[in-house]
């Protein structure tokens, strides 16, 4: 299951300032939520989606991602200084591909009330046969995953280093992604790596290596394979 809110991250001279996004839709309730249908959520591995942005000088870049909710898997679904309607439509057909979208195994989809997930949006991941459900009005426990990424992603990387524009923002992103998957490890999932590469479990003691991102604000040591 996928999960999402909208935080916005503004960078003004050497500050950062944290600013939540209005959530202004009025969306209704929906009735798997009122009724305790989705009481153990894992079961049906949703998948949650979350936007946040980052604001440099004068511009300011929202971000779209999704985390799957048993897995806490991450993929960044866009970038974009506009996010419109049409923006809106485009990603919700990417997700919902047939084949290869981020959504394919997934049944629900969940999502806060902010305007920018529009009737068209949820209509178009509805056609891909999953099930978009908004959360409770002023609930951001029930978003909890997404909600921890954010701040996971601005303490330890965004809010680190200078971006000059989109491409450093998403090669940023990119890097503490994959950071987050195979090198972090995760309390909340028993203190291990989500998805360790077959390198990182030696079969006997090795040297340990250290191997770093964005020049060494990212690092992660590991035994030498034999």
């Amino acid at each position: 299951m996928f999960n999402p809110a909208t935080l916005i991250l503004r960078f003004s001279r050497c500050d950062w300032e944290i600013e939540e996004v209005a959530e202004a839709a009025v969306l209704p309730v929906a009735p798997a939520l009122r009724s305790g249908k989705l009481d153990r959520p894992m079961k049906y591995g949703f998948p949650p989606f979350e936007y946040f942005g980052h604001t440099g000088g004068l511009v300011t870049y929202y971000v779209l991602f999704f985390i799957h909710l048993d897995s806490r898997r991450v993929d960044i679904a866009g970038i974009t200084i506009h996010p419109d309607e049409l923006w809106m439509q485009q990603m919700a057909r990417n997700v919902t591909m047939e084949g290869c979208g981020i959504l394919r195994d997934c049944r629900y989809l969940l999502h806060d009330r902010d305007s920018k997930y529009t009737r068209s949006f949820r209509a178009i991941i509805a056609s891909g046969q999953v099930e978009p459900l908004a959360l409770p009005a002023r609930c951001p426990n029930l978003n909890a995953y997404a909600e921890r990424w954010v701040r996971s992603v601005k303490e330890e990387c965004l809010s680190k280093v200078i971006l000059l524009g989109e491409c450093s923002l998403r090669r940023a992103l990119n890097e503490f992604v994959e950071h987050y998957h195979v090198e972090r490890n995760h309390q909340g999932k028993g203190n291990v790596l989500l998805f360790p590469r077959d390198t990182d479990i030696p079969h006997e003691p090795q040297s340990v290596q250290c191997r770093e991102r964005l020049g060494g604000l990212l690092r992660y040591y590991h035994q030498e394979a034999a």
